[in-house]
């Protein structure tokens, strides 16, 4: 089996040993399940049915007003 050398931070390392005492029996154990993990999140594969930009057409669709009634003359828009 090929070894590898990492150096980590001083925190990660802590939570790494703390890890360790909670949930595995060695730290050989569990680098190699959490490399594993890490590397099998990493691939997934995501499907996404829908189409590019269809979030953006509904939010615009929404936001859009009607202008069919009359909007009221310049004079109307007073702050």
């Amino acid at each position: 089996m090929p070894i590898v050398e990492v150096t980590l931070p001083d925190e990660l390392l802590t939570e790494f040993e703390q890890l360790v005492d909670q949930e595995f029996v060695s730290e050989e154990q569990a680098a190699e399940e959490l490399i594993s993990m890490g590397i099998d999140a990493y691939n997934v594969n995501i499907v996404d049915e829908s189409t590019p930009g269809d979030d953006f057409m509904d939010g615009a669709e929404n936001n859009l007003f009607d202008t069919a009634d009359d909007p009221g003359a310049a004079d109307d828009d007073r702050l």
